[in-house]
């Protein structure tokens, strides 16, 4: 089995949630031109699961935010590289972030890199 998969978990105030879609549009053709298989942003909706930690617990958002739940998948851990290397030296990633205060506090923002151990598709 192959497959690798960058997360992300990050609050995100929910008067900024229509600039970080924008952006995260934007971003998603980028990672997709420099090879990324697949691209995905979703907000939250049923949050609150009685009896289980919850993504806005885990994230510590504010009343005032929601979470989005992201991730990139790829063939592997160094395709991965290769694409986020080439992602970053993207002139369109620096002038997307150029003058543009981020509409999410990067601080609280989880990231990890995941190997793929189980794979389902209908």
């Amino acid at each position: 089995m192959a497959g690798y998969v960058d997360g992300y978990v990050l609050p995100i105030p929910k008067n900024k949630l229509a600039t970080y879609r924008g952006m995260a549009q934007k971003a998603s053709k980028i990672w997709r031109e420099h090879g990324a298989l697949e691209y995905r942003e979703c907000v939250g909706d049923d949050l609150k699961i009685k009896g289980m930690a919850s993504f806005p617990n885990l994230a510590k958002s504010k009343p005032s935010e929601t979470v989005v739940f992201a991730w990139i998948v790829y063939k592997s851990r160094a395709h991965r590289d290769k694409v986020n290397a080439k992602v970053m030296k993207d002139p369109r990633i620096a002038k997307m972030m150029e003058g543009m205060a981020m509409p999410f506090d990067v601080k609280r923002m989880a990231y990890g890199g995941f190997k793929i151990i189980v794979e389902a598709f209908k």
